[in-house]
């Protein structure tokens, strides 16, 4: 049995941000001397998560938020909680950790059946980003606004102190520069491994656990059937459980969206293919960028995309394909037919008859 599936997916994004806390994220190639826009692999990880719950019409687990006060009162930071409960789908997939201070409890720790890249660049040529001044602008209605003005004591100065102020200059309070926003535009990929060995069963080991006493015995009164696999003792995830897990997933690891972005960088970032299969060393070479040899009068080389049936890896090209790559193989029905591949997969496993 092949212990892993191995999925590449190709999107394009336009003028758009993937994180917007400080800017937009970026690393530099020092190759091609140029800023890298990405998501990252928990930022990735997260949106398919949302995905995968709003397909199964279920909450997250939830999350006990521990803060301490110290002895002065001030209220410090503490631990956040994992349910540690793989009755929770997204814990399940997700995985977990809780750390308890003291030492009277076990670290419990569930490593994630699925390995998630950042969503980067298909090429450092083939992506970029842009920089903008935007303004949040209210000059056209000056009568309907109120606008305050404080001195350097902070204190709130009078109209006529703002008038004043005012006189001989062209500056505006009723408009606020927003300087220096960043965005991302280009081919981006990522990659996701799923390690199908762990993905619906729990360790029982209790030198590294991954559970309490407590949530074992409760896993078995729900019908989690005990199994072996290569890292030793586990409970398996019902066979009726996995039916209705799979499908959601399968789409989680196709349709899914980074929403936290702003709302006026909202981006559809099409999916432009997908390639699925067994092995990670074919899977790179089905979705990939080729250097063009630099042509008279250019100052350095350009990139294009390239999708490549390879053997075994199955490749899906949607129709958005065809507005960055010259492809004849592109259908409309792609991407439900990777899902489709992509539930078959998940389904041929044999969980229960691991090898050890």
């Amino acid at each position: 049995m092949n212990a892993f599936l191995y999925i590449r997916g190709l999107k394009s994004a336009s003028h758009t941000v993937f994180g917007v806390s400080q800017g937009q994220k970026f690393y530099y190639d020092p190759q091609f001397s140029t800023r890298m826009p990405y998501s990252s692999g928990q930022q990735v990880k997260r949106s398919m998560l949302e995905v995968f719950l709003a397909e199964l019409g279920l909450s997250p687990a939830p999350v006990t938020f521990l803060s301490n006060l110290d002895k002065t009162g001030k209220l410090g930071e503490g631990e956040p909680w994992s349910a540690c409960d793989p009755r929770h789908p997204d814990q399940l997939v997700g995985g977990w950790m809780r750390a308890q201070k003291g030492g009277d409890n076990r670290t419990l720790k569930r490593r994630s059946p699925l390995s998630i890249s950042a969503m980067r660049p298909l090429h450092p040529l083939l992506a970029g980003m842009s920089s903008e001044n935007i303004t949040f602008d209210r000059s056209d209605r000056p009568t309907l606004h109120k606008v305050i003005v404080r001195d350097a004591d902070g204190k709130e100065m009078s109209e006529e102190q703002i008038q004043a102020l005012l006189k001989g200059s062209d500056r505006s309070v009723l408009r606020k520069w927003i300087p220096e926003n960043t965005r991302a535009s280009g081919l981006f990929v990522y990659d996701v491994a799923v390690d199908l060995r762990t993905l619906f069963s729990v360790s029982t080991n209790e030198t590294e656990p991954e559970v309490t006493p407590a949530t074992r015995e409760a896993l078995q009164t729900a019908g989690w059937l005990p199994g072996l696999n290569t890292f030793g003792p586990c409970l398996v995830c019902p066979p009726e459980q996995r039916e209705k897990l799979i499908p959601a997933l399968a789409k989680a690891l196709l349709d899914w969206r980074i929403l936290t972005n702003q709302s006026r960088t909202f981006d559809l970032m099409k999916t432009l293919a997908v390639a699925v299969s067994d092995n990670a060393n074919s899977i790179g070479a089905a979705i990939r960028a080729k250097l063009v040899p630099e042509s008279e009068g250019s100052e350095r080389p350009k990139a294009r995309p390239v999708l490549e049936r390879i053997d075994g890896v199955d490749l899906f090209i949607t129709p958005s394909a065809a507005e960055y790559v010259f492809t004849e193989e592109e259908r409309s029905d792609a991407l439900a037919s990777a899902e489709q591949e992509i539930i078959r997969r998940l389904r041929e496993f044999d969980y229960e008859a691991q090898s050890a």
